[in-house]
């Protein structure tokens, strides 16, 4: 084992760039060329079908039955001509990751010949099996039926000789077993919300978008090296290594000259994005070393999702052809910055208004406040959901790292955001809004320049920040489906604005001019979410407690954080907006529970293997060499002068045989308390009893394997190092 790590890393070191042949035509000639979008459907497609359907994707009209067969012929016809020969359903279950099962066009011609058959059936609808996807018991092993259902909303795309279909995907019953389903009512409900509070300021208004732009952090390693470190082959981390002597203190890596290796990756990923459509715009190191960002102009959310979690699949591909694994844990490695995937999110209308955005008058700068605010009342209320949405066993070791947002949710506003709502707050209803002659109303909103709204420094500590036209949820972790913390987002703004509208009419009724009814509301709701708004260092331990103080979730462990999801208000607001019921949330907490001990389980299994079977018998064998040297001295020198020469060798052999022996005594502990935690029948409390008693034992195991590192013979040691991993590209 120890010649293979030598060995992959002489190989490692010595690879060049893969040469990427650059496409002939210019990026925006190539974009979407595997992509059936309007192009393709205007050319592909009858007029009546082609109307029909882009009003179901522009305004979500019912899409009537009778045109699928239209549009598969359409979508067959295109994909045939572009070498295609299979088809899938391609959704996203509840295991981060996307699905596909892949059916060939084939079909019995009935003269003993086949032909390619692609019907609107087989585009609207296929079965899956429902009972092998993870479902919180919604899908027992004998009711194996589940269904994908086509979402037209979201463009049909080709990869290789498939045709991928995007879909939702539910139970036999109902259910949503997925992301897509609950995400695509949530954006739903906050359009029908958003739409009615624009109507205050804009009758035209007749839809709302919410709209994402991801930041997808990755590392990449080497293959070979990869290869070699069975930790981060099964469970994407590394369990064990010793910081390197150099890593990102010298803050040399961010924004530095690309490797050449990693540019070529980087220019491959980029082509084959844009030929599926994705509109990625920037990528650039990271702050750890072999650590990258790319990210994408923004667009509307669920098709931003999707496309979220094809760029992960293709990354994924891509760098296999470089030689490279890309790996998207959020913590790969102890000691240097974990990854994540900011979410920048924002809503805005289809007369070309950015909600999110300040704008040049009063009236504006009125409704940008409203949306504001009333975003931030649903993070207040709903802060531990939120938390919830991006809570996961991997997720969780860069949280609060010093790297990252830390486990509270709260919202940084910058200054000239924060004097203006504390303007709107200590201020009177007549201070205002006063009457200015034949100009009818004037407001005394301070106005806010549109270019200087991000004046002041970001705050990275923050893991709601708001960045001049758009909130940024920076605690989603690189590795996560961006669908959870955007159903939850979402769903908690739309119900908020639709108490606000609900609050403002009540006052209307009563007589009061709507202008001062929506800034009343208003002055209420910026006291009632004080909470929410920091902008200090969120890293701090006074922050903790200021937090805890003002109410706020502080809780860190992970499985207790997923009750959130059951409190009763989080139930009655997934109600309310239509977006999921309470045995939805039940059985999706179920698969969380589930999902989190399992993770932890094989992390404890690997680690375990790897304890017992690499590095005790290193350990151990670098151990008998000390022995035997400490005797060969003996025999050649007088005792004194022996036991002085060996004395160094003698604390390094009982320094070994201390941490060996607390290793294997903490391994067997572990096993021992894997078993009582098994046995636990609540998905819960197993998941709890995993956090609570296994996840303490692996950081305690790990110390000491460290430690170890740093004294056998590194010729003898058998996983390729930090050194390695970080810094051969």
């Amino acid at each position: 084992m120890s010649k293979l790590r030598f060995r992959v890393v002489e190989t490692a070191f010595k690879k060049k760039a893969v040469e990427v042949a650059t496409p002939a035509e210019r990026p925006s000639e190539y974009f979407a060329k595997y992509v059936f979008n309007k192009e393709k459907m205007f050319k592909y497609l009858p007029s009546k079908v082609y109307n029909a359907l882009i009003d179901a994707i522009d305004n979500g009209a019912p899409l009537d039955r009778s045109i699928a067969d239209e549009v598969a012929a359409g979508m067959k016809k295109w994909a045939i001509e572009m070498g295609v020969t299979h088809y899938t359903h391609w959704f996203a279950p509840l295991t981060e990751g996307t699905a596909e099962k892949h059916d060939a066009f084939v079909e019995h011609d009935g003269k003993g010949g086949m032909m390619e058959e692609f019907t609107g059936k087989l585009l609207v609808q296929q079965e899956p099996d429902a009972s092998s996807f993870p479902n919180g018991g919604i899908r027992n092993t004998f009711e194996a039926r589940g269904y994908s259902a086509w979402d037209p909303s979201s463009p049909a795309f080709i990869v290789d000789d498939t045709l991928c279909i995007p879909t939702v995907f539910i139970a036999y019953t109902g259910e949503a077993l997925d992301y897509k389903a609950p995400l695509l009512k949530a954006l739903r409900a906050v359009d029908k919300a958003a739409v009615d509070v624009c109507r205050y300021f804009n009758p035209e208004v007749k839809k709302v978008v919410a709209y994402l732009g991801w930041e997808q952090e990755y590392f990449l390693v080497d293959e070979g090296l990869y290869a070699a470190r069975p930790d981060l082959l099964m469970t994407g981390r590394t369990l064990m290594g010793h910081d390197s002597a150099k890593n990102q203190q010298l803050e040399d890596h961010y924004f530095g000259a690309i490797p050449t290796r990693v540019a070529a990756f980087m220019k491959d990923l980029e082509i084959e994005a844009l030929k599926l459509g994705i509109p990625v715009k920037t990528r650039h190191n990271e702050v750890a070393p072999n650590q990258f960002e790319l990210a994408p102009i923004f667009e509307e959310c669920n098709l931003a999702n999707d496309h979220n979690l094809l760029i992960m699949s293709l990354m994924r591909k891509v760098s296999r052809r470089h030689g490279f694994r890309v790996l998207l844990h959020e913590k790969p490695f102890k000691g240097v910055n974990g990854s994540g995937k900011h979410n920048n999110w924002s809503l805005g209308t289809d007369t070309g208004v950015l909600l999110m955005g300040p704008g040049k008058t009063p009236e504006d700068n009125l409704r940008f406040v409203t949306f504001v605010v009333n975003t931030l009342m649903a993070v207040y209320h709903h802060n531990g959901l939120l938390k919830a949405s991006i809570s996961s066993a991997t997720n969780a070791h860069r949280l609060g790292a010093n790297e990252a947002p830390p486990a509270i949710i709260s919202s940084f506003l910058g200054k000239q955001l924060s004097q203006v709502l504390d303007h709107i707050e200590n201020s009177t209803k007549d201070d205002l809004i006063s009457l200015s002659g034949k100009q009818g109303m004037k407001l005394d909103i301070p106005q806010i320049p549109e270019l200087l709204i991000d004046n002041t420094d970001r705050n990275r500590t923050s893991p709601f920040a708001f960045t001049g036209n758009r909130f940024e949820f920076r605690a989603v972790g690189s590795e996560a489906n961006c669908a959870s913390a955007m159903i939850a987002l979402n769903s908690a703004v739309a119900d908020q604005l639709v108490k606000f509208k609900k609050d403002v009419d009540a006052l209307i009724e009563k007589g009061e001019p709507k202008v001062s009814a929506i800034l009343e509301i208003i002055r209420g709701y910026i006291k009632e979410c004080k909470a929410i708004h920091f902008d200090g260092n969120g890293y701090s331990d006074e922050w903790k407690k200021e937090a805890a103080r003002r109410g706020l979730d502080c809780e860190t462990s992970v499985p207790v954080i997923f009750d959130n999801y059951l409190k009763p208000e989080t139930i009655a607001m997934f109600e309310a907006t239509g977006v999921m019921t309470k045995k939805e949330l039940e059985a999706r907490n179920e698969v969380k529970w589930e999902t989190y001990t399992k993770k932890i389980q094989i992390e404890a299994r690997v680690l375990g293997d790897l304890a017992m079977n690499h590095i005790i018998p290193v350990a151990t064998q670098y151990q008998t060499d000390l022995i035997n040297n400490v005797y060969k001295m003996q025999s050649l020198f007088p005792a004194e002068k022996a036991a002085k020469l060996s004395a160094k060798n003698l604390e390094l052999i009982e320094e070994i045989a201390d941490r060996t022996a607390f290793i294997k005594e903490h391994v067997d502990a572990m096993i021992e308390a894997r078993k009582v935690a098994n046995k636990i029948e609540s998905e819960r409390e197993k998941a709890i009893a995993y956090h609570d008693t296994i996840v303490p034992a692996l950081e305690e195991i790990r110390y000491h394997i460290d430690k170890l590192e740093l004294i056998v013979d590194n010729q003898m040691w058998t996983l390729p190092k930090y050194r390695e991993l970080l810094f051969v590209r």
